[in-house]
């Protein structure tokens, strides 16, 4: 049998066809990470897939963040399964159970480390190799592990705890006839062969999360000579955990083996990542039953490759899916649903500290109290309404009244004109409003106004010829902005004065030449919080990579000065 695993980086991935890609696999059980999908956002397409029987967690409260799924043959379907790892979250009597002593963990850290959908638990029987036998259970537990967020120095007590958590449950499940594979993104890398650069991690060795999988994970000694003779090198590679890494199981000093790489840097290209991605199985399993296990890093569409393992076992595919299947959503079977099951009453539970944003947590169990108006400015019943919102009522009202004025009053020229303070202008004839008009459309509002200068004026109540007297100079005057506005527009219509439009309009700046390539940088902008948030700056064009690599990107680096 063939067990595949694969951050996915969103359900998206498969937006070719569900199906197509998990046949591609040639895998009789496919788990995938991050489908950054919830309960409501899951549709048939990829809740019901052809051929397979499929096991989902979401994220309860956080929509398009974390979330686990299982896809199994119909050949492997599994006779239990459970989400989560506390057993919190079971509702039904197909739990694969065997918890362990969690007395080390609150109620609240409990629920808080299943409520991100991190984890789906499916338990298979195998076929027995020898009759007479008892029959063997395999139990593959799909994780998500957190990541451990330097800004948030809770969020590595939550990753810690969840570690922890997956150990108890993990070695709870194995026994002589009870076999466990841990597969997927565990978010560390566990020795330095598995980073791409680890001279450039501080304290690499004394990271809590490697520090945890060298309790967790049995390595086997690459020179037993070495180990017997009790060498200091050889002491640090072996360890005594429960679990194998089947990859380096098999290949013990590969390099450049990575699983994940930045799409911020383009770091693939140059194979700049990360081995974060695992497949551990119980000692006894892969002294056994194990034949082979690799990375797929041609496999594309996340910033995560999928990995696999080979297996001599065989399935024995139990008879009806277990209850957590999506098969048994009610949205999936099929039956019209009763409008009682939209209206669920969610309880405000206490989480973990850093386990969620809880601001996002409370506007999701209570937009109201979470500071959304309601839109209704009417005072509680039983107070009376105060003066001062009667004054307001009332003004309002008077505006309502108000006749509607026309789209095209805010398109007419303001004219000012120089006249006596005795007369108001209040209308004009058509000659004049046909002048204006003109006026607005014409190139300059110079020569308009030197026109309307010399035009008689209706003034209400009586007709009242008057002229608006100017001397020699300002007439020149207003000959001279005439004649230099035409100028400046018909330069403006040829495009000739791009310095003009320049100190408008700024573009992006001129990109500098890299020292190392002398190629054009690139302009990236800060998204990190803090004194240089927004600010610009250049950085070569080329993907992030080893510094030893030519291809790689070189370490220009210069800021975009503020333009004034």
């Amino acid at each position: 049998m063939k067990i595949v695993t694969w951050n996915i980086n969103g359900i998206r991935t498969f937006k070719k066809g569900i199906k197509s890609a998990l046949d591609a696999f040639g895998a009789d059980i496919i788990c995938v990470q991050e489908t950054k999908v919830t309960r409501d956002m899951l549709d048939e397409r990829t809740a019901i897939v052809d051929g397979y029987n499929t096991y989902f967690s979401f994220s309860r409260g956080r929509t398009g963040y974390s979330g686990v799924a299982t896809f199994c043959k119909d050949s492997a379907t599994p006779f239990c399964a459970e989400e989560g790892l506390t057993g919190r979250l079971v509702n039904h009597g197909e739990a694969v159970g065997c918890y362990g002593d969690q007395g080390a963990f609150s109620i609240e850290e409990l629920q808080s480390l299943d409520s991100e959908g991190r984890a789906v638990i499916t338990q298979h029987k195998l076929k027995q190799s020898v009759q007479g036998e008892d029959s063997e259970t395999l139990t593959i537990i799909n994780v998500y592990c957190p990541r451990a967020d330097p800004e948030k120095p809770e969020r590595k007590h939550f990753k810690l705890q969840f570690y922890k958590l997956l150990q108890i449950r993990a070695e709870a499940i194995v026994g002589p006839q009870s076999h466990v594979i841990i597969l997927g993104d565990i978010n560390t890398s566990h020795r330095p062969i598995d980073h791409c650069d680890p001279d450039d991690v501080e304290n690499f060795e004394d990271n809590p999360g490697r520090k945890w999988l060298d309790s967790f994970v049995f390595t086997l000694a690459e020179n037993e000579n070495d180990a017997e003779e009790g060498s200091k090198a050889s002491q640090n590679c072996v360890s005594g955990g429960n679990f194998i890494d089947t990859f380096r199981h098999f290949h013990p000093t590969r390099t450049n083996a990575f699983t994940c790489w930045s799409t911020r840097t383009g770091a693939r290209q140059t194979n700049y990542g990360t081995r974060i991605d695992y497949i551990f199985a119980n000692r006894l399993l892969v002294e056994r039953n194990l034949l082979n296990a690799d990375i797929m890093p041609e496999v594309e569409g996340s910033d995560h490759c999928p990995i696999w393992a080979e297996l001599s076992c065989t399935f024995v595919p139990s008879p009806k899916c277990p209850a957590l299947c999506t098969c048994y959503m009610p949205e999936f079977m099929g039956k019209q649903q009763k409008l009682m099951r939209f209206l669920v009453k969610v309880s405000d539970q206490k989480l973990l500290p850093g386990s969620q944003e809880a601001r996002e947590i409370r506007e999701n169990l209570n937009p109201l109290e979470s500071g959304v108006s309601s839109g209704s400015k009417r005072p509680p019943d039983g107070l009376p309404e105060s003066s001062t919102f009667k004054a307001k009522k009332s003004k309002h009202a008077k505006k309502a009244t108000k006749p509607q004025g026309s789209l095209l009053t805010f398109f007419k020229p303001k004219l000012t004109q120089a006249v006596s303070s005795s007369q108001s202008l209040s209308s004009y004839n058509n000659t004049e409003t046909e002048n204006t008009e003109n006026y607005v459309n014409s190139c300059t509002a110079a020569h308009s106004m030197l026109s309307v200068c010399h035009t008689d004026v209706q003034v209400k109540g009586e007709t009242s010829n008057f002229r608006v007297k100017m001397t020699k100079e300002e007439e020149k005057g207003c000959q001279d902005q005439i004649e230099s506005n035409a100028t400046l527009c018909e330069e403006t219509k040829r495009g000739s004065c791009p310095d003009f439009w320049k100190s408008v309009l700024h573009g992006p700046p001129q990109p500098p030449l890299c020292t190392s390539h002398n190629e054009p940088c690139v302009l990236r902008t800060v998204k990190k919080p803090g004194p240089n948030l927004g600010r610009q700056f250049f950085v070569c064009a080329r993907p992030q990579g080893h510094t030893s690599n030519p291809q790689a990107r070189c370490n220009f680096f210069a800021w975009v000065e503020k333009r004034k």
